[in-house]
């Protein structure tokens, strides 16, 4: 990010931990503020960000990371991508804070350069077409029957696969409705379309999905 004098250490949800460097003012915030700013809303905390408050997207940082990181997941289906992603994802996010001017809120924002930050990667390197390696790793483990956890796995393997081969609007469609549950309008103001288009783009992914899987479940 920006020169500073102090490192600010954003600790991931998953490691491993990030480390990034902002602008610190002259005086440091009492304890007593930074609890403070743990209940402010995003608005709130932009606006001081915007100010050049660096322990203010600290917070919103702390508050999305997790939901940013799950996205680039999704997208790239790597751990170790998916964080160096979500790392760089809130550096343009911190950069970028000038240009927010609040029109939508800070999350639909932060989604929208999440998923351009996503495709441009998965184009780029094409990630999207990789198989698992280590999804399965962050997997609540169950008790099952012998077998049960690899079929489970190379299920999940060809869901991933088929979303990764689906065109970019549809791929960002199916990921933003079914593993995050945003609306077809919240979609719409991240993906910069019309509800109608989200809608189509969805029953699009949805058909080209069955095809790609064909009989599995």
């Amino acid at each position: 990010m920006s020169d500073g004098s102090t490192t600010r250490r954003w600790l991931s949800a998953i490691p491993p931990d990030w480390s990034l460097r902002v602008t610190r003012p002259a005086h440091d915030h009492p304890d007593s503020l930074a609890d403070h700013l743990a209940s402010e809303p995003d608005s709130a905390l932009v606006a001081r960000a915007r100010g050049g408050d660096p322990d203010a997207f600290d917070v919103l940082v702390a508050r999305h990371r997790r939901t940013v990181y799950q996205v680039c997941f999704r997208f790239v289906h790597h751990h170790e991508d998916a964080s160096d992603l979500a790392q760089e994802i809130f550096v343009r996010a911190w950069r970028g804070l000038a240009r927010f001017k609040g029109d939508a809120a800070f999350s639909t924002w932060l989604y929208r350069i999440a998923v351009n930050a996503c495709l441009n990667k998965v184009s780029s390197r094409g990630l999207a077409a990789e198989p698992l390696d280590d999804a399965d790793r962050f997997e609540d483990p169950h008790a099952e029957p012998p077998g049960a956890g690899l079929r489970r796995a190379e299920r999940a393997t060809a869901v991933r696969r088929a979303i990764g081969a689906l065109p970019e609007r549809q791929r960002a469609t199916l990921v933003l409705r079914l593993y995050h549950e945003l609306s077809h309008q919240q979609i719409a103001d991240i993906l910069g379309s019309s509800v109608g288009a989200v809608k189509a783009n969805f029953f699009h992914a949805l058909a080209n999905m069955k095809k790609i899987l064909g009989s599995e479940p």
